[in-house]
């Protein structure tokens, strides 16, 4: 029978888990702390190795995730009630029941790790990097999936782990952040332990740093000119008729005074259906910026209307449709017809565009867009790739106000970057536009809540990361691996017993 002194310290280990995961947040953008989620993942690691049954586990896990979300994602109440027009209390207990939706994933990975453990913590180090791992991954998945603040994510440059994403992706970098997590709860709890630990943590971080050197694909072609706008519109006016010229007029004397070969405007700069627009618009444009536009707009296409990226060349128009969509924003999911009562959200109501599409040919190069939450999911970035090189990013981010959304989005893009091993140029409508290097290093960025224009040289590059070729497969097998162990010595453990 348990004792009341550790009846009383359950609810203080659960209310300390929730404080973890708010401190969590601190590794990623804006804060950059790094280092932070290692030390707060490495206590969690220990409270589930002193879990006596996968159910208190399961409880800690979900404290944590549950005080990590809330941190981390409650900028969707923003999106929700100030510009979603959703009433101030059912936005924020839409926030909570999200978050609490979220939280059940380290929960989910908790109670697993109970069920499997060998009881040996340096062994079981492994089993919870793999666990953590396919709870993030199926995170991305159910229901359209929301991977925003994978652990992986916080490991951007300078950390040595990032050398990982080329490799394999943002679920390989969080599978070794995890291993050295727990290599540092070990070496905490058990003494003889720390010098095994400590040899895994610095190999772990020399192979990321090792890896991080390599130049695994090229520079192809010569440096060419581009110019990224952020109109810096706010997002209650945008859509109002009467400040429609205004959107058209911002946007062609921020071309005309910044042209480039390549000028992109955000998505749904113009906000408007394309065949809408004032006769001679997109040609006036197209002549301001001196070079090929690619800008975000609304096209409506045999009954059907899509979020565009529109590419206008001496060639021909070209055009990339999202296939990636947002629920509740862009679409609205079976069974949640009665939420349009309580958002007001203009064009909600979008097609998704073909899951693969070909990259677009502007300013001599192959270009493969995505407009702003699709490139939270690695799997879709990297189907336009090798064959382009350059990727470009088209958000408008003036949906989450200015909250932590905006700079976590971008440490998204440097992530996307690495793993493809190419520039990656963003334009938002109030920020944060910005171009990243194919090591995943901002080399300029604009004020966020600023109109102006982003001035850079880029150049394409062309072969394949080892992330291109395989996707998650490699971190899904490693992960794999562990899982298969630790339920094989479960099995051997129970044979000894008979």
């Amino acid at each position: 029978m348990s004792s009341p002194r550790r009846h009383r310290a359950r609810p203080l280990r659960l209310i300390a888990a929730c404080v973890l995961g708010v401190l969590s947040v601190g590794g990623f953008a804006p804060f950059g702390l790094f280092p932070l989620p290692f030390v707060t993942l490495a206590i969690l690691f220990v409270w589930w190795q002193e879990a006596d049954r996968p159910a208190r586990a399961a409880a800690l896990g979900y404290a944590f995730g549950l005080g990590f979300f809330l941190a981390g994602v409650s900028w969707v109440w923003v999106s929700m009630h100030r510009y979603g027009g959703m009433p101030a209390a059912a936005a924020a207990l839409a926030t909570v029941l999200f978050c609490a939706w979220l939280a059940l994933f380290p929960a989910l990975a908790g109670w697993l790790f109970a069920r499997l453990r060998g009881g040996r913590a340096l062994l079981d180090v492994p089993l919870a990097a793999a666990l953590w791992s396919f709870a993030e991954s199926l995170r991305g998945l159910l229901l359209t999936g929301f991977p925003w603040l994978e652990m992986g994510y916080s490991q951007s440059p300078p950390s040595p782990l990032a050398g990982y994403a080329p490799v394999s992706g943002v679920h390989g970098v969080s599978f070794a952040m995890l291993l050295v997590a727990g290599c540092l709860g070990v070496a905490w709890r058990e003494r003889t332990a720390r010098m095994p630990a400590a040899v895994a943590i610095l190999s772990l971080g020399a192979l990321g740093a090792g890896l991080g050197a390599v130049g695994w694909t090229r520079p192809e072609g010569a440096e060419f000119t581009v110019s990224l706008l952020q109109g810096n519109i706010e997002q209650s006016l945008k859509w109002q008729p009467e400040r429609f010229r205004d959107s058209l007029d911002r946007y062609l004397e921020l071309a005309r005074a910044n042209p480039a070969r390549l000028v992109v405007l955000p998505e749904t700069a113009i906000p408007a259906v394309l065949d809408q627009l004032p006769e001679g618009y997109l040609a006036r444009l197209a002549q301001a910026a001196g070079g090929d536009v690619l800008l975000g707009t609304v096209v409506r296409e045999r009954g059907r209307t899509f979020n565009s990226a529109v590419g206008l060349s001496a060639a021909a128009l070209q055009r990339y449709d999202k296939s990636h969509l947002v629920p509740f924003g862009e679409f609205t999911p079976p069974f949640f017809a009665w939420t349009l009562g309580l958002l007001r959200i203009p064009m909600s109501d979008f097609s998704a565009g073909a899951p693969r599409q070909a990259p677009l040919a502007l300013a001599g190069q192959r270009i493969a867009p995505d407009i702003c939450y699709e490139d939270i999911f690695g799997t879709g970035i990297r189907r336009a790739l090798p064959e382009a090189g350059l990727l470009v990013n088209l958000s408008n981010t003036a949906w989450f106000g200015d909250s932590l959304a905006q700079a976590q989005h971008l440490q998204i893009a440097r992530m996307r970057a690495l793993e493809a091993g190419r520039f990656m140029l963003r334009a938002t409508n109030t920020g944060m536009t910005a171009v990243v290097t194919p090591r995943g290093e901002v080399a300029a960025a604009l004020p966020p809540f600023t109109a102006g224009a982003l001035r850079s040289r880029v150049r394409a590059y062309a072969g394949a990361t080892p992330y291109v070729r395989w996707g998650d497969a490699p971190a899904h097998a490693l992960a794999g691996l562990a899982v298969l162990a630790a339920i094989l010595g479960r099995a051997l453990r129970f044979q000894r017993k008979l």
